[in-house]
């Protein structure tokens, strides 16, 4: 009885741990390729779902995962990873596929090719809500769309903190 009881704590501790894990950190397969070259589909990452509660509040550059209202193909809640561009009261445009941010050209070092984001005329970012991109500009559903449009920071589940997998490519972000 006594080996029991004590495989049954050993259970409930590693429960309770896992929970009090999982009620900060979420693991997350991306499936999609709108953030290559940072994050390929089928890497594995972790997000800080109390990045900004605890820890301060967005910043440009930051990788994010958020709700979008739109449903995948099979009826799932659809959301989607992407980098911030613009954080509330910036103002950014698209001109001849470069993005600027409060009239300055954005150095953008995370994506292969400069000059594919096409044209948007400036938009201000709303209080509450920020402007996001994939790196793969290309093929990225994101702020440039109006199904996506400027995101609200309730949206949002979490700050990716490190890719896990593939493990050749471990990385902190």
């Amino acid at each position: 009885m006594k080996a029991i009881w004590e495989w049954v704590k050993e259970i409930i501790i590693a429960v309770i741990i896992a929970s009090v894990l999982l009620a900060f950190i979420k693991p997350i397969i991306i499936r999609q390729s709108s953030m290559e070259p940072t994050f390929y589909n089928g890497d594995y990452v972790f997000i800080s779902k109390q990045a900004y509660n605890l820890f301060g509040d967005p910043e440009r550059g930051d990788v994010v995962v958020f709700h979008t209202g739109m449903q995948t193909d099979d009826g799932e809640d659809k959301n989607l990873i992407k980098r911030i561009i613009g954080l509330p009261g910036d103002t950014v445009e698209i001109i001849d596929g470069y993005v600027y941010l409060n009239g300055q050209l954005l150095d953008e070092p995370y994506i292969n090719e400069q000059g594919l984001s096409g044209e948007m005329e400036a938009i201000t970012v709303p209080e509450g809500e920020l402007f996001c991109m994939g790196d793969n500009r290309r093929v990225s559903l994101d702020s440039r769309d109006a199904a996506v449009g400027c995101v609200d920071q309730n949206e949002i589940l979490g700050k990716v903190f490190i890719r896990l997998y593939p493990f050749s490519e471990i990385s902190t972000f």
